[in-house]
């Protein structure tokens, strides 16, 4: 039977990477179908609404990062750490994933209506990966302080 100890350890590490997956998922679904939709009413550019549908994607990357970065020796010292870190920067990242999902369907919808706006209307969802980096790098300064590496 699995001690207290591993069981929240462990936790932790799966939160960070599947929290960050949900995030991807519901992100890409929402620019996902906003693709669909700008594709029906528009005669070109489809490339250009597919990549933005993507961008959400990377909040799963940046969770399987911070989970193997959890991945250490656990301890009653350190498993309480790492379970709070890994469920917080998991939903940091699935709370990234979601909102630029939205920012990314917002960009599609002003692109198809006037095309010359692409690549500013990019900028939001630019600003939302921005706190997703943010999130990694804290995370990964806090496991190094936790585990002394």
């Amino acid at each position: 039977m699995m001690d207290l100890v591993s069981l929240l350890g462990y936790g932790g590490m799966f939160a960070a990477m599947a929290l960050s997956a949900i995030g991807s998922v519901i992100g890409c679904a929402i620019a996902g179908q906003a693709a669909i939709g700008a594709m029906v009413d528009s005669e070109g550019g489809y490339g250009k609404f597919i990549g933005l549908s993507v961008i959400p994607s990377s909040q799963v990357i940046y969770g399987i990062v911070i989970m193997f970065s959890l991945n250490v020796p656990l301890t009653p010292e350190n498993a309480g750490a790492i379970f709070m870190i890994g469920l917080f920067a998991g939903i940091a990242q699935l709370t990234a994933g979601f909102y630029q999902g939205r920012c990314c369907a917002a960009a599609i919808q002003a692109a198809k209506a006037k095309p010359e706006i692409f690549g500013i209307s990019i900028a939001p969802a630019a600003i939302v990966e921005g706190f997703a980096v943010f999130v990694l790098v804290f995370a990964i300064v806090l496991i190094n302080q936790v585990t002394g590496g």
